[in-house]
């Protein structure tokens, strides 16, 4: 059936609120072990609906990385979309789940560990607790895995990836935190921003589709496909040059007061981000000191 399954991490932006106790900041300051069980519990027993994970999730990134379906049905594949999520765990996208905040991001309020070990453990627990849905199993049965993660989802799922690459599947790895032998790793780069467009949120998915797109059909992993991808970056990628325009301290409030109702629930380090990828300048101390002003200290 040639069958592709595509993990990709999931997104801050939700369809509808969380509710108080389905945020990470409302856990007891406990163990790790206790938390976990503690943050099960409440997904288990929350009330409303519960809510498709395709559908749960929104925003460029979610939106891109549910369109890498249709570039590898291009490419020759029955693709299966699943996503990692901290607060979730590995998930098909048809799953159902109450709308949550959990994320493996380092101080953010609804961060779920302040450390790669911390995160490192948060995951193992979860995929201990719903055991049906484990990433070396998905990759081994299909024969092949595509694979998209953020650096700090990737140190997250370390011990999920080592035990992949020991299984001896197909698999590319899109971004990532480190090279695996047994798996063939891209990493994230910059320089392709100007080719294939967006923001770094969404870089390593929309890397992902371009990497299908020159898949050889029906296969992910081939000496001519990989030729044509290398020749392909070499002739495209652009050093990125930091020309941003400078803010006055108005025009960081506002765009701070703006994107916490756009961005609810995202720390002050990704409105920098989001405000840079916008070609906007502010140091970061400077950025700091008016989003405690606008916001107060998190």
């Amino acid at each position: 059936m040639n069958e592709l399954p595509i993990v990709v991490t999931c997104t801050d932006r939700k369809t509808s609120p969380p509710e108080a106790t389905l945020q990470a900041r409302a856990l007891p300051g406990t163990g790790l072990a206790e938390r976990a069980a503690e943050w099960a519990r409440r997904l288990h027993a929350a009330p409303g609906p519960r809510i498709a994970l395709e559908d749960l999730y929104q925003g460029d990134q979610w939106r891109r990385a549910q369109a890498l379906t249709k570039a590898a049905s291009q490419a020759g594949f029955v693709p299966r979309l699943y996503v990692a999520s901290a607060g979730l765990g590995l998930r098909p996208v048809s799953s159902l789940a109450p709308s949550y905040a959990a994320t493996f991001l380092p101080r953010h309020a609804d961060s779920v560990a302040s450390s790669s070990a911390q995160a490192t453990g948060w995951w193992d627990h979860l995929q201990r607790m719903d055991a049906n849905c484990q990433l070396p199993q998905i990759a081994a049965a299909a024969g092949r895995a595509l694979v998209v993660l953020s650096e700090t989802y990737a140190a997250a799922m370390h011990r999920d990836l080592a035990a992949l690459a020991a299984t001896g599947t197909e698999t590319v790895l899109i971004g990532g935190a480190c090279e695996l032998d047994g798996i063939v790793r891209v990493p994230a780069n910059a320089a392709l921003r100007h080719a294939l467009g967006g923001t770094r949120t969404s870089l390593n998915v929309r890397m992902a589709a371009s990497w299908l797109e020159h898949c050889t059909p029906g296969h992910l992993i081939t000496p001519s496909a990989r030729k044509r991808w290398s020749d392909w970056v070499e002739q495209v990628a652009r050093p990125e040059r930091y020309e941003r325009r400078p803010m006055t301290d108005e025009a960081v409030i506002d765009f701070i007061e703006q994107s916490k109702d756009s961005h609810p629930g995202s720390s002050r380090t990704r409105l920098l981000r989001l405000l840079r990828d916008q070609g906007m300048a502010c140091e970061q101390k400077r950025f700091a000191n008016l989003y405690t002003a606008t916001i107060g200290p998190r």
